[in-house]
């Protein structure tokens, strides 16, 4: 292995058996590095072998040939906070050290164990096979096609998806009631009892009750019982609602993959009836705290909260 880079936690071994007495090749076996590797090392003090010296020597000497990247103990803390606040590495180096830090660097820091932290803190991604929806369904309503052209094209503020995530099959009837706005990406959740027509207008009217008037001009939804409440929004709230094509979840991507993300912090085994108020919060808060690739890195909730300034 003589392309095997030595870290610190190596030379304080290396300090310690050369003390010892061992040659640099009974080292190097011991350590599982090539000869050659050990012999340069110990040659970088003139004296005596010191594992904090070299390592500083190697760092100074790092920063002269460039190397922006170098894992600073400052920087390794900074990397550990965002991955424990589930940002990816792609996302941690697009938001604060683009140009400067490759995230696959971050990703082979992580697996070397050079972060001092779990792998598992990456968040685990892939679609789900979501199975053929059995609820009941109604065929009256304006269909996604009717909708404005504008709305696709995500430039205007104001256009939601909406959809229900449910607890597992037969556990209990509780569910969420998710919000997802298409130009920022903000994404929302509230509590419901059931998946009845009368609790999502609930959760609807809390949703519209927090935020102005203007943050709302469509909404798209898929043709669940549950959204049968669409006459009452659009003659209360002036709000138009739209239908997408059935089992065309990509026509609502945004609120699809939100959907996505939500079940990272609660699988699909949960009784959603039961989970905390506060849990619930703190996920939708790393959710939409997260920098976006297709927000130039900004976060959910920065470019909301532009808009909202915008509406005042």
């Amino acid at each position: 292995m003589s392309h095997k880079y030595i870290i610190m936690d190596c030379r304080n071994k290396i300090e310690v058996l050369n003390n010892e007495g061992y040659s640099a090749r009974k080292i190097a076996k011991i350590l599982g590095y090539h000869h050659s590797s050990i012999s340069r090392e110990l040659k970088k003090c003139k004296d005596k072998y010191d594992a904090k010296k070299a390592d500083l020597d190697y760092s100074i000497n790092s920063k002269n040939k460039g190397r922006k990247s170098k894992l600073t103990e400052e920087l390794k803390q900074f990397i550990k906070e965002k991955l424990k606040a589930t940002w990816s590495p792609k996302q941690i180096v697009g938001r604060c050290f683009k140009g400067e830090l490759s995230f696959k660097t971050i990703y082979n820091w992580l697996y070397k164990g050079l972060l001092d932290i779990s792998v598992k803190v990456l968040r685990r991604k892939g679609k789900s096979l979501n199975s053929r929806e059995t609820r009941g369904k109604f065929n009256i309503g304006t269909s996604i096609a009717k909708r404005p052209k504008v709305v696709k094209k995500r430039v205007e503020f104001g256009h939601w998806e909406l959809d229900t995530v449910v607890s597992s099959r037969g556990k209990s009837k509780g569910c969420l009631a998710t919000f997802a706005e298409m130009k920022t990406r903000a994404y929302f959740a509230i509590k419901m009892p059931d998946r009845s027509k009368k609790s999502m207008l609930d959760a609807i009217h809390t949703l519209t009750k927090k935020l102005p008037q203007g943050a709302f001009k469509t909404f798209t939804s898929d043709r669940g019982k549950e959204f049968a409440c669409y006459e009452d929004i659009e003659s209360e709230l002036n709000i138009d609602f739209y239908f997408a094509d059935p089992y065309s979840a990509w026509q609502m991507e945004t609120n699809e993959n939100s959907n996505g993300l939500l079940r990272e912090f609660f699988s699909k085994k949960t009784d959603l009836a039961k989970i905390e108020e506060e849990d619930l919060i703190d996920a939708i808060y790393k959710i939409n705290s997260r920098p976006r690739k297709c927000l130039e890195f900004d976060t959910p909730f920065e470019c909301f909260i532009h808009e909202l300034n915008l509406l005042s």
